[in-house]
């Protein structure tokens, strides 16, 4: 029996850009070879050795669970597909720039008629890496450098430096990352971190830093994400004009929290899905570990997609959240809910829906949001296939409303405030998908039950971003 090379495109990273077509958008016929495949489906085969060539400071104990699947292997197919599932995991650990696998028979004294080898074949990242991209955020953009120490102790372990300047934001931070042997998506987090980010709508900059601690692990069909952060906050007015209300709100907090998230994921992609839902629950409580902001924060997102005939989708997606204060002390402007612009209730300005004082927005304790989308492919099907294929018609319906609670009344008083005033809108429009990381639309909208205060964009909306009502 001779060697079988099982090579394949090196995967994208777990998180990050993830260009092209999505392997659900492709058609990918039917096999061939299928007697030729039985055939080796029972051919009963052992495999005896798996060996890990070209590690250098890797420890290999924290590699033995990525690839003790290969073992149970029964057949040569099977013998195949294990050992690309193995070397999906050891591409996932972030710590090898290549991994290829050659299966051969075994040798040696030892050696079974229908005994195998499995041996991969692996390159490290060098100790010290750069990068430079750039990156898209809730309609606006950042160039981010960043410098990465992976597997800095040989067990998976990353130590990554980054900077960020954009548009309204500039940041950096140090964070150290530690997965579980055996479990990637078991892991902890260390983050040190300073952001300054400047909000017009509300005449309002913000200097945070902070430090926070992440564990992530999954349960069942869920991934959860224990959060503690500690954060410094300043605020201060972005202009002389600024209301009295931001000036009220300026000087310096600080904020203690813990929190907690909750994900289900079964969409095929992230940024335009064709089917599968999505359920986000997030709570945070700050003031029992320290700091002068005391609060219970509560937020939701919703989304469910089904495909329908001609290769369009129906998307239904619903967003809410409460805000409530802890003691006498009344909410910060820069816990509050934002709402309306071209990544939510379509048709309005930026975060101008809701409470306001002299044309600065304000924020609010409570919200809801719904979106109704139907997205069809370009009409004639340009570049079937291809390019093409990244982009989408799409027709929308949202609607919202944003406000503060008397906490004294009651939830039916609470559910009657959030009724009252709906901003909604509609329209029509073009969305193009930038691989799996961010989408850009350009929409004619017609915005409707507008309020006083309110600011409306009537007729060509632009947006660009990652989360999209």
């Amino acid at each position: 029996m001779g060697t079988v090379h099982a090579r394949s495109l090196d995967p994208l990273p777990m998180q990050g850009p993830e260009l092209g077509v999505q392997a659900d958008d492709m058609d990918l016929g039917e096999p061939e070879h299928e007697p030729q495949q039985e055939v080796l489906e029972n051919k009963d085969v052992v495999v005896q050795h798996v060996h890990i060539d070209g590690l250098g400071r890797t420890k290999e104990d924290i590699l033995t669970y990525e690839i003790a699947d290969v073992f149970q292997a029964k057949n040569l197919i099977d013998v195949m597909k294990k050992s690309h599932d193995a070397r999906q995991k050891l591409l996932r650990l972030g710590i090898f720039r290549q991994v290829e696998v050659v299966i051969d028979t075994s040798e040696g004294e030892d050696a079974l008629p229908n005994g195998l080898d499995v041996t991969f074949e692996v390159k490290e990242l060098r100790r010290l890496t750069g990068s430079y991209n750039t990156m898209v955020g809730n309609n606006e953009g950042s160039m981010v450098l960043g410098l990465k120490l992976p597997n800095i102790f040989g067990r998976a372990e990353k130590l990554t430096f980054q900077f960020s300047y954009g548009t309204k934001e500039t940041s950096y931070g140090l964070s150290f990352f530690k997965p579980q042997a055996g479990h990637f998506e078991r892991n902890f987090s260390v983050n040190i971190y300073k952001v300054t980010g400047q909000f017009p709508w509300s005449s309002l900059r913000e200097t945070d830093r902070g430090i926070s601690t992440e564990f992530s692990f999954p349960i069942w069909k869920t991934n959860h994400t224990v959060k503690w952060e500690g954060v410094w906050r300043e605020l201060s007015c972005l202009a002389r004009t600024a209301s009295f209300a931001v000036r009220e709100e300026s000087g310096h907090s600080l904020k203690s929290s813990l929190s907690h998230a909750m994900v289900i994921d079964t969409r095929n992609s992230a940024i335009l899905p064709k089917k599968g839902a999505l359920l986000k629950v997030n709570q945070e409580l700050a003031g029992y570990t320290g700091g002068d902001a005391s609060f219970l924060k509560e937020d939701f997102e919703i989304q469910v997609n089904r495909r329908l005939f001609w290769d369009s989708v129906l998307s239904a997606s619903l967003w809410g959240g409460m805000l409530l204060p802890i003691g006498d002390k009344p909410t910060s402007i820069a816990d509050r809910f934002y709402l309306g612009g071209p990544t939510s209730v379509r048709g309005f300005s930026m975060y101008s829906i809701g409470p306001q004082s002299e044309g600065d927005y304000l924020g609010g304790e409570a919200y809801w949001a719904g979106g109704i989308h139907l997205y069809t492919p370009l009409p004639f099907r340009p570049g079937r296939g291809g390019f093409g294929d990244l982009f989408r018609t799409h027709f929308f319906l949202n609607a919202g409303n944003l406000c503060n609670l008397n906490y004294g009344e009651g939830p039916r008083a609470h559910l009657s405030r959030l009724a009252e005033c709906i901003r909604w809108s509609y329209g029509a429009g073009i969305v193009l998908r930038l691989g799996n990381i961010a989408r850009l639309e350009l929409n004619y909208c017609i915005p409707m039950g507008v309020q006083s205060g309110d600011r409306i964009c009537d007729g060509v909306q632009f947006g660009a971003g990652i989360r999209f009502l």
